[in-house]
């Protein structure tokens, strides 16, 4: 058996997450299905974390132990070839029996896409939230600033995946109005720690919230310091949020890849 550590991107809008579930489409479904088309054993993938339903990645990572004499470069594009169309598996290389993709994860980093205004570029209404007001953005950089640093964020945690520990440190928060292909775009990007369910997309609701004066910074200082989810603003649609990338520190660099065949 050899462990494996492979890098996807994928359009989640097919899917109900990332997640085995009886009768219903997932990425983690797709990926086993796919070793196993190649290597004629079941491999377990492990990911970084369990993207919801509508949820796309440009950086998912996992894990996976398998019996195979095929190179990881090889297998990678084996794998990627009897993978649906809306996965690609970016990379697969070997790596220790140790690795775990959860477990030995750094940090991450989401982006979520908003338009708002009217202003929407209908072609990519699958991966924007589009919000009829006008938002201030410069408002809620402001309110992205509050929430950076370590805190018991379980006021941005959504009932049903309870954690023993918040606590989490945002170490980048952002908000930023951009021009792209002549619409507005307002792009938040995201960097901690770990992440609790639905935070993120918990967070971009409530700071909307804020940037359409539904509220004010006060209350999102409140919010934090609530602890309580009923406080926080609405959880923010799936489609418009994407996994960038998973970090990991040096130790556990992939090792070099064998010339087997």
């Amino acid at each position: 058996m050899r462990s494996f550590k492979i890098t996807l991107c994928y359009d989640g809008g097919a899917y109900n997450g990332w997640q085995w579930q009886d009768g219903q489409p997932t990425i983690q479904q797709a990926v086993e299905l796919g070793i196993e088309q190649v290597t004629s054993h079941h491999a377990r993938v492990t990911g970084s974390g369990r993207t919801d339903a509508g949820v796309h990645a440009a950086g998912q990572v996992a894990h996976f132990r398998v019996d195979t004499k095929l190179t990881a470069e090889v297998l990678g594009r084996a794998i990627h070839a009897n993978t649906p169309h809306d996965i690609y598996l970016l990379k697969c290389e070997e790596t220790s029996d140790s690795f775990h993709a959860i477990r030995d994860a750094t940090g991450k980093q989401y982006r979520y896409l908003v338009q708002d205004n009217g202003d929407f570029d209908v072609l990519n209404r699958n991966y924007i939230w589009q919000v009829p007001q006008l938002l201030d953005v410069d408002l809620m950089q402001q309110g992205a600033t509050l929430l950076q640093g370590r805190h018991d964020f379980s006021c941005f945690e959504t009932n049903g995946s309870p954690r023993s520990d918040s606590v989490r440190t945002i170490s980048e928060l952002s908000v930023e109005r951009v021009n792209q292909h002549g619409f507005n775009r307002i792009i938040f990007y995201v960097y901690a720690d770990g992440f609790l369910y639905n935070m993120v997309r918990n967070i971009v609701g409530s700071l909307v919230d804020v940037g359409r004066g539904a509220h004010d910074l006060e209350w999102l200082g409140n919010v934090l310091a609530s602890k309580d989810r009923r406080q926080a603003g609405p959880t923010a649609p799936p489609h418009s949020l994407t996994l960038m990338h998973v970090d990991y520190g040096p130790s556990h660099d992939p090792k070099e890849d064998p010339q087997t065949e």
